[in-house]
């Protein structure tokens, strides 16, 4: 096992920079413990005496039991013409009482004299005499050298100094920063060599994704001596964000054999990831390395086949390491072997010879010729073994549906809001015809609230389902209007989501195709027997529900 590096932080500062990314300070409480959890040393949690949220942070943070991360104070180096004492930013620092102050200063002389205003010489003064005020009053401080690749490609001379002034001054590591996020990576391996040979210090490494490196040149600063890793969970950040930490640690740790987190706690990054995401309330993505829901999903058939008999062969670390799972997908590429294996995780095993896994293969290349897509609509998917085999049952049959939608003049406000739909419905229940009549702000929202008013009379389970997504394309856009539409639904009972597809050239029909899909996937999957069935409990109240 090589030296262990530190894992830093600072979606909680850097990460809310980000566009469109927002926390409130339970959100950041939350997620410093969740951090603290995963084994992180470090928690920056953002920038005190900035605004009131930080501040009220910082007053609760300091108070959590944390287990292992420090958390982090951060700012920037005094003003220039201005003592310490006397500069309300250093003095916030001091106030947030935190055990760790991370300062940043310029280790670029451009940025010396064109943001700060000052020479190069004055600001190497801040540096020394901003680090060695605050190391006499905190335990650990941190100098985050800014633009220092960028620095240290204009003039290496002037970056090293930056760095000395701190390390003399009695900082306890000194960071690189790739601030701008253009560096590559043979240049920062380069750089952070030869920093290595110049001080004792602990090294770090900052990186941006602005060239889409930052993962890679964080793990190649490690390999070149860097002992600390700073990042953000999911890579959020100004611009095009920091470095993904969810990538950064399993790479160092399965891959490089270095200890950044405790070993035991690499299964907890698939669910840490996705918490995240949840509280911050980005959409997670599905093809994030390592932890997201593609990132071990198999779809063709030759992958599969040999997934099956050995999962080395298409999958460069054990999905379980991490806390994800492997997902195999049901489309037109399949072979027999896909549906093999999505036919046993829904609890249905088939031999490989049995006619009707050819069948399965057969009916899914068929559809999805047609626009089905079952790669969001599992649900449908299962539905579709189960009628193959036999097993489908039938809850309801429609005979007959109507919606109208009415529009007002454009340019009033029922008009600007889609107007108004009605929905007339008949079930066929038993063998006993059931009507509802609904309106809702659009047809969809008819149908479907229509719908609801007559299954659920019979099918009281249904109450704790709800429709949570909605989604329509267009999959022949050449025939303009006449196209062929496909909508997924996603259903929730409180206990899963599923989802469930249905196409046509009529957004209506494909809609009750995955409505109906996503009603009778949720009576399957709790045992419901049909009422169609003569030996159904409820059979004899059949008309008086109706």
């Amino acid at each position: 096992m090589k030296s262990p590096v530190a894992i830093y932080d600072t979606t909680l500062r850097d990460g809310t920079q980000g566009e469109g990314f927002q926390l409130s300070v339970a959100d950041k409480l939350a997620i410093t413990e969740l951090l603290d959890d995963l084994g992180a040393t470090h928690v920056e949690g953002g920038w005190p005496g900035s605004n009131p949220r930080d501040e009220a942070y910082f007053a609760k943070a300091v108070r959590l039991p944390l287990s292992r991360a420090r958390v982090v104070a951060f700012g920037a180096t005094r003003r220039a013409g201005m003592r310490c004492d006397a500069d309300t930013s250093i003095q916030a620092l001091l106030s947030a009482g935190t055990p760790s102050v991370t300062i940043f200063g310029k280790a670029w002389r451009f940025q010396a004299s064109r943001a700060l205003g000052i020479s190069p010489e004055e600001n190497l003064e801040l540096i020394d005499d901003t680090v060695r005020y605050l190391k006499a009053r905190v335990d650990e401080v941190i100098f985050d050298a800014e633009h220092f690749f960028d620095g240290y490609r204009d003039n290496p001379a002037y970056a090293l100094a930056a760095l000395q002034a701190a390390a003399q001054a009695g900082a306890d590591a000194l960071v690189l920063c790739d601030t701008n996020g253009g560096t590559l990576t043979h240049e920062v391996s380069m750089a952070v060599a030869q920093v290595a040979s110049t001080t004792s210090r602990p090294i770090g490494i900052h990186a941006h994704n602005d060239a889409e490196l930052a993962v890679a040149n964080s793990i190649a600063a490690v390999l070149a001596g860097a002992s600390m890793v700073q990042g953000t969970i999911n890579g959020y950040g100004e611009r095009c964000g920091n470095a993904n930490l969810v990538s950064v640690i399993p790479a160092l740790s399965l891959k490089l054999g270095i200890e950044c987190i405790p070993r035991d706690k690499l299964a907890l990054l698939t669910r840490i990831a996705h918490a995240v995401d949840e509280l911050t309330n980005q959409v997670p993505r599905n093809n994030q390395p390592y932890v997201g829901r593609s990132a071990f999903a198999h779809k063709g058939g030759v992958h599969v086949n040999a997934v099956m008999k050995d999962s080395r062969t298409y999958e460069h670390v054990d999905p379980q390491a991490v806390g994800n799972s492997r997902r195999v997908l049901v489309s037109d590429l399949s072979g027999k072997a896909s549906v093999l294996l999505k036919a046993r995780e829904h609890g249905i095993d088939l031999a490989p010879d049995d006619p009707m896994a050819a069948e399965v293969l057969r009916r899914v290349k068929e559809l999805e010729s047609e626009g089905y897509e079952f790669e969001g609509a599992e649900a449908s998917f299962r539905l579709l073994i189960s009628q193959a085999i036999g097993q489908r049952q039938r809850y309801f049959k429609l005979v007959r549906l109507n919606v109208s939608t009415h529009l007002a003049d454009d340019s009033s406000t029922e008009a600007m809001q889609g107007g108004t739909a009605t929905c007339e419905l008949s079930l066929s229940v038993g063998g006993v015809e059931a009507d509802a009549i609904a309106r809702g702000n659009g047809p969809v929202h008819a149908m479907d609230r229509a719908l609801r008013q007559v299954v659920d009379r019979f099918y009281p389970a249904l109450a704790s389902m709800r429709l949570v997504d909605y989604k329509v394309r267009a999959l022949s856009s050449g025939d303009g209007t006449a196209a062929f539409i496909r909508v997924l639904v996603q259903s929730t009972d409180g206990k899963e989501v599923w989802g469930t597809v249905g196409v046509s050239t009529n957004v209506i029909a494909a809609t009750w195709r995955a409505m109906v899909d996503a009603i009778e996937y949720k009576l399957m999957k709790d045992g419901m027997p049909s009422m169609n069935d003569a030996t159904h409990p409820g059979k004899e109240r059949v008309s008086e529900r109706a």
